[in-house]
């Protein structure tokens, strides 16, 4: 039986995918999706996890009205180290993120990724790794503007 420890694992499922980072990207245009799922989907995957970020309408107790969203020059090589690091902890398939820039409305998608593998446990795993990394290790800059008209600036994401 393939997967026992006395035999290898010889199906091409079962081996590590050749280019499993499909999509990076920081964009300044609505984020879609159908375009995230779409990207890792990969019929050697039993499980696809799937992470959307959107603007919240308070933070700390206050109202928030809108966002912006900012980058360092850096920011895309930074999300390409963060992806490369999940693929070398988990089987990944398939793997996409995509963070928007700009100004952003309450209910606005604000980051999406995904992650594609052969179980879903480990789906759900690289999912959380890669979006817990990108948000505490990519340099996006966050600007909320709250209903009483102040501002306040958050770390990355």
């Amino acid at each position: 039986m393939a997967g026992t420890p006395s035999t290898p694992n010889t199906h091409p499922g079962e081996q590590a995918a050749q280019d499993p980072i499909r999509l990076l990207a920081i964009r300044d245009t609505p984020l879609s999706l159908d375009e995230v799922f779409r990207v890792v989907g990969e019929d050697a995957a039993g499980g696809t996890a799937l992470f959307v970020g959107t603007v919240r309408n308070h933070d700390g107790g206050a109202d928030v009205d809108a966002l912006g969203y900012s980058c360092h020059p850096t920011a895309e090589a930074e999300m390409r180290r963060v992806a490369e690091k999940v693929v070398a902890h988990h089987p990944v398939r398939a793997l996409a993120a995509v963070h928007r820039v700009g100004d952003l409305a309450v209910g606005d998608l604000a980051v999406v990724v995904a992650v594609s593998c052969p179980h879903r446990a480990e789906a759900f795993d690289a999912c959380r790794m890669l979006i817990d990394d990108l948000k505490h290790e990519v340099p996006i800059w966050k600007q909320q503007k709250f209903s009483d008209g102040t501002e306040e600036w958050v770390g990355a994401c």
